[in-house]
């Protein structure tokens, strides 16, 4: 106990950096691997990998990525159909920052769809790493 009070603030760091990998695996298996943006820009141009904006109505209207598909997390049950004749491709799902995002994929991945990727830092990170958006 005397080494845990002389070293409180590396303990707590230590318990917090474990804290981080833990959730960082818990999100990969509940979901979709993670890529980057510049990842995802690869992918969407040598495989010709779909793009799924799961945000809802008004934040998709405010900004998306180009040629993206807009399926709100509350309709993707009802929606998959659309998506069926994709189940081939790989498909890169996003909303805001990862999180509904991360549970669309695992939705995706119980419905049979193999390539699924979930776009770390959502349309955020894509925004930040001065990719297109489009409003139309």
């Amino acid at each position: 106990m005397d080494f845990i009070k002389d070293n409180l603030p590396w303990v707590g760091l230590a318990v917090f950096s474990g804290g981080m990998l833990l959730w960082q695996t818990w999100t990969a298996f509940s979901g979709g691997a993670g890529v980057s943006p510049m990842q995802a820009t690869l992918m969407i141009n040598r495989e010709d990998a779909v793009v799924v904006d799961v945000r809802e109505a008004a934040e998709f209207g405010g900004g998306h990525i180009p040629n993206s598909r807009h399926i709100p997390l509350s309709q993707l049950d009802k929606r998959l159909p659309e998506l069926e004749k994709f189940r081939e491709r790989a498909i890169i799902v996003n909303c805001a920052s990862g999180n509904r995002s991360a549970s669309a994929c695992g939705a995706l991945r119980k419905a049979g769809f193999a390539k699924v990727f979930n776009l770390s830092g959502g349309i955020s990170a894509w925004d930040q790493a001065g990719l297109p958006i489009t409003k139309k």
